[in-house]
């Protein structure tokens, strides 16, 4: 029998968090909510801070060791709950894909759209770690084109995370939205899950409003 402490997710709604929140719920974790209302900066709150100094979400604690970084949590979760199948195990051939497709997001895709935005001079491509944004995008979308998901017809955790992540960035209009893309973002933003937590997202954001507004008199 399993006696250790379930894990513990500090979330804030519309954030990156939310990503953490709907594997949360594709898994189905059984997993401690700690919300924070960000409004309020109650992230920048002592009590936070002394867990997770860099006072940013999503953060777990299970079993008293903090996991904070969002690929990183979502290796740690996937992993934590095999029954779901969402994560290859370490001796499946499709794990090294698998493990690529997460890293690639945080250390290629994030830095390539976020220097592509703020207009950043162009590195080398030998000094850049995603070497230049056409290459990384055409990387991505050549692999979502073979789909229908990442690991091919196999859905993983991967795929909650890019799939939430591309509809935001496409939002925003930080890359553009192919016709590949667009029906990656429908294919998983229309599982139950994303639906459910984006309904929940919109109450305690609404809530979380209303709580600024009241304190403001």
């Amino acid at each position: 029998m399993n006696t250790r402490p379930k894990p513990i997710l500090f979330h804030s709604p519309n954030t990156r968090s939310s990503a953490a929140r709907t594997l949360i719920e594709e898994l189905g974790a059984d997993v401690e909510l700690r919300i924070l209302n960000m409004k309020a900066s109650e992230q920048r709150g002592a009590a936070y801070l002394a867990i997770n100094p860099m006072g940013k979400v999503p953060a777990l604690l299970h079993d008293g060791v903090l996991v904070t970084e969002q690929v990183a949590l979502f290796i740690y979760l996937a992993d934590l709950f095999p029954a779901a199948g969402l994560a290859p195990a370490l001796d499946d051939p499709q794990r090294g894909a698998y493990l690529r497709w997460l890293v690639f997001y945080g250390s290629c895709f994030e830095p390539a759209v976020v220097d592509r935005y703020q207009k950043h001079t162009a590195e080398p491509v030998a000094m850049c770690p995603y070497g230049d944004f056409d290459t990384m995008f055409k990387t991505l979308t050549d692999q979502l084109a073979a789909g229908p998901y990442l690991l091919g017809k196999r859905f993983s955790a991967a795929d909650v995370l890019w799939g939430t992540a591309l509809e935001w960035t496409t939002a925003f209009g930080l890359i553009p939205k192919t016709p590949v893309i667009a029906d990656y973002i429908e294919r998983v933003i229309s599982r139950p899950a994303v639906q459910r937590v984006k309904a929940e997202d919109e109450r305690l954001a609404a809530a979380h409003a209303a709580d600024v507004e009241k304190a403001a008199g």
